[in-house]
């Protein structure tokens, strides 16, 4: 009877052991502390978010004025520049419109082959169900009686012993 016991109070033991550790690793609650720090945190994020934002906004504003200003001050220099750059403007919208055009027409081959590819694959299609319909009508051909006429049957399996004696 002791070692019964024993082994009785041992199981007790254990079975405190695991409702302890599953009570602590049951996050499960409600706990409206973490919630308010959580609610703090995101909100604290948001705000640095539009800070950094419109700290970046700040120096691309200062960096543009800068530019302007120098800009003003080599603009005579830029207007030789401005007569070549137009020139190679004109070219580049030419290249540009020869660039669209070609994939323009590039894009219409590719789409003339896919339809073509789909009509024939349709056209494939439509041909197989015809030869199984026509099958089909073949094979339930009856008697007057009410029999199956066994000539085509016996065509289509002498087909079938055929094509795959030829593989």
């Amino acid at each position: 009877m002791k070692k019964n016991e024993g082994v009785n109070e041992r199981m007790r033991k254990r079975k405190r052991k695991n409702y302890s550790v599953n009570l602590k690793s049951d996050k499960s609650h409600y706990n409206p502390a973490l919630i308010k720090k959580q609610k703090e945190f995101y909100k604290n994020a948001k705000n640095v978010k539009k800070f950094k934002k419109m700290l970046k906004h700040q120096t691309e504003q200062s960096d543009h004025f800068s530019t302007q200003k120098l800009m003003i001050e080599n603009s005579s220099a830029e207007m030789k520049e401005d007569k070549c750059e137009s020139e190679r403007r004109r070219k580049k919208k030419y290249c540009l419109e020869e660039l669209y055009r070609k994939k323009h027409e590039e894009k219409e081959r590719e789409r003339m082959e896919r339809e073509a590819a789909m009509m024939a694959r349709k056209e494939e299609r439509e041909e197989a169900q015809a030869r199984r319909k026509a099958l089909r009508d073949k094979m339930l051909k009856k008697t007057r009686k009410g029999q199956p006429l066994m000539k085509y049957r016996i065509e289509h399996l002498l087909s079938t012993i055929q094509a795959s004696s030829q593989i």
